[in-house]
């Protein structure tokens, strides 16, 4: 949720950027509907309702979302309007009972006032008192089906399927081999040694996975027999193939074992075919992979922890040559998506199992698995992984990209002056390997962070590692990867000319536009033509056409307005 404070600071941001730019999945912001009480009570339930489903968060009315500028965005919530009805509305308009929180926030703009309600986190699903309710996901309120219903109820722990006991002499159940592996994996981990040296059965119930004496599914996935496994998991099983196209494979391998045992066996087969190239750095020779080993092993193992087993369906993996995939029954739970994955809170799908992993420290709850991912990849000079949640199922993808020998010389001498590369420095710098310029719109979307934080990675990336340059002012500031730092971090057939070789390209594309166009008579070019023609923004484009009427003096300025054309006057015929 979010404060009164933080939410005046927001309001500021509405002089740049529309208010629906700022929504996130504990933010929303409404407009009041003036011409009817009724609908803007029934707007106040329903927003209660999406917002509690969603975890908690915070509803601003009283702002147009889709405006920009305060003057036209704020419109405010009329003073006539009581919070105590609201607040006694929403009450008795919900199943269960839920009680917001309104504060007023005091405004220049429109009627003076804006309403902040404030839900905080409960246990969903929530509906109003005819079953209707709604989920809030990412920035949108989308209706609560069935579907979603099942997977609030998976997330809170209500139907945690890893969490039910199963029948059956404990003894006959538990596989030593997955026992000896979760030990060893686990001291690998540094997990307590106390805690290792345990029985079986005093370990097993140390880190929750015996009730009453029973034995846990969780328990079973973790150090059960194949046999017992295959009993009470029929929808359990692992395959993985070696894709000889997109369509065809060459060799597969299929298991139901316990997921200690299951990792191993899979890691095994994924690095067999897995690429080394071998990096020359003084008298030493450094061996990497195609994919980095810490990053498939967190990959597999959030397949296998995060997999909804009520599914029938395997925990799929194809290696294909230039690809990866691996993917596992079950969507992304709780509000998380792919675009805010790193970021999110964690939201365990099978929290039994989790908090025994946690318990041996073989997870972690502050969801650093995806960053981890992301950064092995990347401090490699490698893309990120590809995440897709396809609804019934999630898709990871790596893409068999090359080392870049430079780029990983550069983090481990930053790394030996003691400056460690976040995620979103990485993310940064190579995207400005790939594309000239940055501003801070798109730093905040492919780091998945707020503008306001991806300004401060910016700076910080400027001012004190000095990776990057700043260019123009106001909304039009951008910035470039520094010079000598492209030079040494590009590789060949990416050098630092080729942003310049893109740049002057499009000028000499423009100007033979407005020359073509002066010859035949016709009006010249706007600003949004010369977007098309050049895939530029707005503002790439004013310094363009900047640059190029300084080496063409016979291009005349624009004027303002829509009818705003930079033109070649056509030259007079000779008599």
């Amino acid at each position: 949720m979010r404060s009164v404070s933080e939410i005046r600071s927001l309001l500021e941001e509405l002089e740049q950027q529309p208010a629906n730019a700022l929504e996130d999945q504990d933010l929303d912001f409404k407009e009041w509907i003036p011409r009817s009480m009724k609908d803007s009570v029934a707007l106040v339930v329903e927003m209660a309702i999406c917002m509690a489903n969603g975890g908690g968060g915070t509803v601003v009315f009283g702002i147009n979302e889709k405006a920009t500028g305060r003057a036209r965005a704020i419109l405010g919530v009329p003073p006539e309007v009581d919070v105590n009805r609201l607040k006694k509305a929403v009450y008795d308009s919900t199943d269960p009972k839920l009680t917001p929180v309104f504060e007023g926030l005091l405004v220049p703009e429109g009627t003076g006032r804006v309403l902040v309600m404030q839900i905080y986190p409960g246990i969903p699903p929530y509906t109003d008192t005819a079953g209707r309710g709604k989920v809030h996901i990412g920035k949108d309120c989308q209706p609560l089906t069935g579907t979603l219903r099942r997977r609030i109820m998976v997330e809170t722990g209500e139907t945690d399927f890893t969490a039910t006991e199963i029948s059956g002499r404990l003894e006959s159940l538990i596989s030593a081999s997955a026992m000896e592996r979760l030990r060893q994996s686990a001291a690998r981990e540094r997990a307590p040694d106390d805690l290792l040296r345990e029985s079986d059965r005093n370990l097993l119930g140390a880190i929750g996975l015996i009730r009453k004496g029973r034995f846990l599914r969780a328990g079973l996935l973790l150090a059960g027999t194949t046999e017992a496994i295959r009993e009470h998991f029929q929808g359990y099983a692992w395959t993985h193939l070696r894709m000889a196209t997109d369509t065809d494979y060459s060799d597969r391998a299929d298991g139901q074992d316990a997921i200690p045992l299951a990792m191993e066996r899979i890691i095994d087969r994924i690095m067999a075919d897995n690429p080394i190239a071998t990096v020359p750095q003084g008298l030493f020779h450094f061996e990497i992979r195609t994919y980095p080993e810490i990053a498939l092993r967190e990959a597999v193992l959030n397949a296998l922890v995060h997999a909804d087993y009520r599914i029938h369906g395997p925990i799929l993996l194809k290696q294909f040559k230039d690809r990866l995939e691996i993917s596992n029954p079950g969507g992304l739970p709780g509000g998380i998506t792919p675009e805010n994955i790193l970021r999110h809170e964690p939201v365990p799908r099978n929290p039994t199992l989790v908090d025994a992993l946690t318990r041996l420290r073989l997870v972690n709850r502050s969801n650093l698995g995806v960053r981890r991912m992301y950064q092995a990849l990347l401090i490699e000079g490698k893309e990120p992984p590809s995440i897709l949640d396809e609804g019934e199922a999630v898709r990871v993808i790596f893409r068999a990209s090359e080392l870049s020998v430079p780029f990983r010389m550069f983090v481990a001498d930053e790394s030996n002056r003691g400056r460690i590369l976040s995620v979103e420095h990485l993310l940064i710098v190579q995207h400005l390997l790939r594309h000239p310029e940055i501003d801070t719109a798109t730093a905040a979307r492919i780091t998945q962070q707020t503008e306001s934080d991806a300004r401060e990675t910016l700076s910080l990336m400027e001012t004190e590692f000095g990776d990057i340059e700043r260019g123009g002012t106001g909304r039009g500031t951008y910035w470039t990867l520094r010079h000598d730092l492209h030079r040494k971090l590009s590789v060949p057939g990416h050098p630092e000319r080729d942003r310049r070789i893109d740049w002057e390209a499009a000028k000499t594309r423009v100007l033979s536009v407005l020359m073509e166009r002066s010859r035949h008579g016709e009006v010249g070019l706007s600003n949004a033509e010369i977007r098309q023609i050049a895939r530029m923004d707005r503002f790439q484009v004013i310094r363009l056409m900047k640059e190029l009427m300084a080496e063409n003096p016979n291009i005349q300025k624009p004027g303002r307005g829509r009818n705003a054309r930079y033109v070649i006057p056509k030259k007079p015929k000779k008599m």
